[in-house]
């Protein structure tokens, strides 16, 4: 995961979306914040409890499934491919269908707050008990609990576990329910610009937000993602080679800015200052986790190039 943290793409500078909050400061939290709550999927600390509990490590998706869809409940794969959406239904279902034999979702709650505390410990040292964190961890709290969960499932069912006593726990968790709730309404951009789940990687990766083959690890075949590229193509949004027409830049950046939109109300609520605030404060975090070597250089979310 690299980029800037304060970049954003030209369009969303400068929009203000109310009380004060521009679209590139909304989605500037996005890429501060999205770096906090990936460390567990790639910490070794969250592999250890993983395995402790039964699931594979030898790559980290037996556990990313569980760990992601656990404050789901016990739910089938159906489920959960709707709520992740742009993986195909057959490395859900992989993934998916065995994992609550192997742990319950309470079990894997416990595990990955184990994992969050320790791999912080491990990144941040004595800068877990900060007065900095602490603040960063009550301002990002009161901006997650602003948060409109309605139609956003990840977000809601990370809204409803009870928050953690420590600083540095209620932080990850602020964040977790922060970029779900962004990505809940991200989802439903793209439906709304009739992207399907395979169409939107081939249309973000013909925008060059990360390569093709970054992208191949959500489980799509060869096969049918050239039948999601010549879907784009007969709508013009693509070229026959798979780079973005002027068409298919636009509607990804119409996707973009209306997902900073839907992701702006929490950060409206918490105000112009306090955000700016909290930006401040989340600087050196988010330099330690990038710092620490764990998070991967390229990812398919595309931060720092949209």
């Amino acid at each position: 995961m690299s980029g800037n943290a304060g970049g954003t793409s030209g369009t969303a500078e400068g929009v203000d979306v109310g009380a004060g909050v521009e679209l590139g400061r909304v989605r500037q939290m996005w890429h501060l914040l999205e770096p906090l709550h990936a460390v567990l999927y790639y910490a070794p600390e969250a592999f250890e409890e993983a395995a402790a509990l039964g699931y594979g490590t030898e790559e980290r998706w037996p556990s990313y499934f569980p760990y992601r869809a656990a404050p789901l409940g016990a739910v089938g794969s159906e489920r959960v491919t709707s709520a992740f959406y742009s993986f195909s239904p057959r490395m859900v279902a992989e993934h998916v269908e065995s994992a609550w034999r192997t742990a319950s979702p309470v079990e894997v709650l416990k595990a990955r707050e184990r994992a969050v505390d320790r791999a912080y410990r491990a990144i941040f040292g004595d800068r877990i008990s900060s007065p900095e964190l602490t603040k960063a961890a009550v301002l990002a709290r009161r901006a997650a609990e602003a948060a409109n969960t309605a139609g956003r499932p990840l977000a809601a069912a990370n809204a409803e576990l009870a928050w953690p006593e420590a600083s540095h726990l209620q932080l990850w968790h602020a964040a977790t329910i922060l970029r779900e709730h962004r990505g809940d309404g991200h989802l439903a951009a793209l439906l709304v610009a009739g992207l399907d789940p395979v169409e939107s990687l081939v249309s973000f990766a013909a925008i060059g937000a990360a390569s093709v083959e970054r992208f191949e690890s959500r489980g799509w075949t060869p096969e049918e993602w050239t039948a999601a590229r010549q879907r784009l193509v007969g709508r013009g949004l693509l070229t026959e080679d798979g780079t973005a027409t002027d068409a298919g830049r636009e509607l990804r950046r119409q996707v973009e800015q209306h997902t900073d939109e839907l992701a702006a109300a929490p950060w409206q609520a918490l105000g112009p200052d306090a955000v700016g605030q909290l930006a401040d404060l989340l600087g050196e975090f988010w330099v330690a986790v990038l710092g620490s070597g764990l998070l991967p250089s390229e990812t398919t979310l595309g931060i720092g190039k949209v």
